[in-house]
């Protein structure tokens, strides 16, 4: 659960990265209008976008063969049986 959270994070502050390196980059970073309300909610917005297609794509790929159940990881008899879709 900690990795989907640091993922989504991650994807969350992504654009925020991005923008910073390229006013690095362009040495516009001194400049304190240029982190002003616009880009800010438009970097946001891209921010939410990202973490939206991240559930998705997680929900899609983390989904077994249509009829089946999930049966997690078990200890019986001191030996640990694998999870799996059944």
């Amino acid at each position: 659960m900690l990795r989907v959270a640091l993922t989504h994070l991650l994807l969350f502050l992504l654009p925020f990265l991005c923008y910073a390196i390229w006013l690095w980059l362009t040495k516009r970073s001194k400049d304190p209008d240029r982190w002003a309300r616009g880009p800010l909610a438009w970097l946001t917005v891209s921010g939410l976008v990202l973490v939206i297609a991240g559930f998705i794509v997680m929900s899609t790929l983390n989904r077994g063969p249509d009829g089946t159940d999930y049966r997690p990881t078990q200890m019986k008899d001191g030996v640990f049986v694998p999870g799996g879709f059944e």
